[in-house]
């Protein structure tokens, strides 16, 4: 056995223990999904871009958060969408990054789906943020609100990414059984919360994702967590309450509400999303789910993950067209 094949088997066993239960998991979401549920989506909707992309189509959207913040989307239609309901991709974007322009989206166009991608509140695109703070918080999002007894930033954004879903399949060009959730780093972490969250999302496509085993991020991730390092480091009488918080939003303990099939990719020399926490919340799944090793990458996503992805929503979308 080479020394890639032990590592790989050591990160394939590497189930460290939850940090919240299921029975705490669902006291702190069950009512937080409920109070959004009863906020009308007020999905609104615009052509724009015809003149650069022809016959498809781009909508530049807007839908209402749960607490009233509009979060920016692009809703874009393939040509071959055109009197068929199509399957639709919920793309979501790195921190601290946004949705693009719609030509990045491309190849979801080229392979026959629609393409949903949106903003993350108050990141970097067009979408604010309505959240109030009562508190001083580190540089970034990670930790605004972060005490809040309502939930603060992050439990904001992981709502956002179930509403995500809801808004796509209301657009009448999609197939509602068949959408499915992807994005990489951050976006990877909202495509699980999405599926763990919501009942609406028939696959996970999740690369390098964040929000995974977030008490060994803290100590270890040079990324957006490290934000929450500082916010301790500055008041280390808050590390406990810090780390029950976070705990409510890590995809290692959100894994058992994941229903449907999951891929995911991993760098070995990641320093945002260490390898560990990647594979602390993929050994917990327990729905057909594949991982691809990069064992010389870091934080990245190389194309031939992108190609392996295609495949698998692509296999995923036929199933269910066939199962109707």
């Amino acid at each position: 056995m080479n020394a890639i094949e032990r590592r790989r088997n050591e990160l394939r066993a590497y189930t460290p223990p939850l940090t919240r239960t299921a029975e705490e998991v669902e006291a702190f979401w069950q009512p937080r999904l409920a109070a959004a549920a009863r906020r009308p989506l007020n999905v609104r909707r615009e052509r724009t871009d015809a003149e650069l992309f022809g016959d498809t189509a781009v909508y530049r959207v807007t839908y209402d958060a749960h607490d009233g913040t509009a979060i920016g989307a692009w809703f874009i239609v393939p040509p071959s969408a055109a009197g068929q309901p199509h399957p639709c991709v919920v793309l979501y974007p790195g921190y601290s990054t946004d949705r693009g322009y719609p030509e990045r989206h491309a190849k979801w166009l080229l392979a026959g789906c629609c393409v949903f991608a949106v903003d993350a509140r108050g990141q970097g695109g067009e979408t604010g943020n309505g959240l109030t703070s009562g508190a001083g918080q580190a540089r970034g999002w990670m930790t605004q609100g972060l005490l809040d007894p309502e939930g603060g930033y992050y439990a904001a954004l992981l709502l956002d990414a179930v509403r995500a879903v809801e808004a796509a399949a209301e657009m009448p060009e999609v197939d509602a059984a068949r959408v499915a959730s992807a994005g990489g780093s951050q976006g990877g972490g909202l495509a699980l919360a999405a599926a763990a969250l919501g009942r609406r999302v028939c696959a996970v496509a999740a690369d390098i994702p964040n929000l995974c085993h977030l008490d060994y991020a803290v100590m270890h991730s040079t990324g957006s967590v490290s934000e929450v390092a500082d916010y301790v480091s500055r008041h280390p009488e808050r590390l406990d309450e810090v780390l029950e918080r976070l705990s409510y939003y890590d995809m290692m303990n959100l894994a058992y509400r994941i229903e449907v099939p999951v891929l995911m990719s991993v760098g070995w020399k990641d320093p945002v999303c260490p390898p560990e926490t990647v594979y602390a919340a993929y050994n917990r799944l327990t729905v057909p789910k594949t991982i691809r090793d990069y064992p010389f990458l870091g934080h990245q996503v190389p194309e031939y993950q992108g190609r392996e992805t295609l495949l698998f929503l692509r296999e995923r979308f036929r199933v269910l067209r066939e199962m109707k």
